[in-house]
């Protein structure tokens, strides 16, 4: 181990080579020492893991930025491994470049899954790993630097499964495009087999949610484009994984960061999320502007509903952004709105209507219900669209039967 100190204190990095040559490693570290950064230097012969754990220095522990030179060709899944390990240990501030002579797509894209932010070639440019550094550096200053900004997250949960949860979630975000003109992201939050591209008709095979998370310490606005599915009407969507994976988890931390950098790129961002209140969701709890708890008007729902408002109540942060929308609603058989408020002890702010066999029809042909139609349930979603995009005369309006404006005394 050695160090190597540059003139500028700005910035001080931790430089890590894991299973790199003699000469390999010398040129890594002179293109380094060239940038105007306090430099240590960790060698690494054999890759690490959870389960080797590497001594790592002070220096690098301390550091602002570690950036990470990681050989692909002697074992790609060793490496794959290494790179994993290592964002996790210096989460927020870890960089990774995967290094490699072969022109193997898989390996281009596990080293991505892993976190590697690029393939460097062998033999080794010192001009290309020159660039490397610098844009590495840059993406450094800009996710340090990076304002909260204004779009606002709208995180959807259902009291329980077949409430019919992802269809208001996209519709909202369907009308939120198509009638108010709003860049909307919707997000299938749903760890696998997740139903919003199917809703729409979409393929969701290329990338998921999951991998953009994993990705976060290289997010810009280009690599979000690359994730991106794009519905004809303009609404975008990251869908959930097809495929079932038992090692696939989600750091909390990287998801709400991810969140963040995704209000700057979007008007509204929907997350249609799986019922829990598991860490994950609790997470995307946190950096939601509100928090709709969906169920229908039957026994069942209505007591999964009652204990997860308990649930969440605890934390008055999360309570004062929590609202509750009964779908499906119809004054024939249903559980009347008031026995359901007293059962939960908060008021129901959304009611929809039943309109069953007409959402039924617009997830078949995957086309969602569109503001055009003269219906009940698309009046109440352009009417509600309205509300969120802030449109204070509607809001100053009697509020219609099966529907109630947000913080306003029902009327019949």
């Amino acid at each position: 181990m050695s160090q190597q100190t540059s003139n500028s204190q700005t910035l001080t990095v931790a430089l890590l080579t894991v299973g790199l040559d003699h000469d390999l490693t010398d040129k890594v570290v002179q293109a380094a020492s060239q940038h105007h950064w306090t430099v240590s230097h960790d060698d690494f012969s054999e890759y690490v893991s959870a389960t080797r754990r590497p001594a790592i220095s002070a220096d690098a522990k301390s550091s602002d930025l570690v950036l990470a030179i990681i050989d692909f060709d002697r074992d790609p899944q060793g490496a794959a491994e290494t790179s994993s390990y290592l964002q996790q240990l210096f989460f927020g501030r870890f960089f990774a470049a995967a290094l490699s002579g072969r022109s193997d797509p898989d390996l281009l894209l596990a080293a991505m899954r892993a976190g590697c932010s690029e393939v460097l070639k062998t033999p080794l440019d010192p001009r290309q790993l020159a660039d490397t550094f610098d844009r590495q550096e840059r993406q450094w200053s800009a996710n340090t630097g990076r304002a909260r900004s204004s779009g606002h997250i709208l995180s959807f949960f259902g009291a329980k499964g077949g409430v019919g949860t992802t269809t208001v979630a996209v519709t909202l975000a369907y009308y939120l495009v198509r009638q108010k003109n709003k860049r909307v992201l919707l997000i299938d939050n749903h760890p696998e087999f997740g139903h919003v591209c199917l809703y729409l008709g979409l393929d969701g095979t290329r990338y998921h949610f999951d991998e953009l998370i994993r990705n976060v310490n290289r997010l810009d606005s280009t690599l979000l484009r690359g994730f991106i599915a794009k519905h004809s009407s303009g609404l975008e969507v990251l869908s959930s994984p097809e495929s079932h994976d038992l090692t696939r988890t989600v750091d909390p931390d990287a998801l709400e960061r991810t969140l963040e950098f995704l209000r700057g790129e979007y008007d509204y961002i929907l997350l249609d999320c799986e019922t829990s209140l598991e860490e994950v969701s609790l997470a995307v709890m946190d950096r939601s502007d509100q928090i709709y708890i969906v169920a229908t008007p039957d026994i069942g729902a209505i007591r999964d509903l009652s204990r997860y408002i308990d649930g969440l109540s605890r934390n008055e942060s999360t309570s004062a952004r929590l609202h509750v929308i009964i779908n499906r609603y119809s004054s024939h058989g249903a559980i009347a709105v008031e026995q359901i408020e007293k059962a939960i002890r908060v008021p129901v702010e959304v009611r929809l209507c039943n309109a069953y066999t007409e959402c039924q029809r617009a997830i078949n042909v995957g086309e969602p219900i569109g503001p055009d139609k003269k219906s009940e349930i698309s009046t109440q979603f352009s009417r509600w669209t309205t509300i969120l995009a802030g449109d204070d005369a509607v809001k100053a309006q009697p509020a219609r039967k099966g529907f109630s404006l947000f913080g306003q005394k029902r009327t019949e």
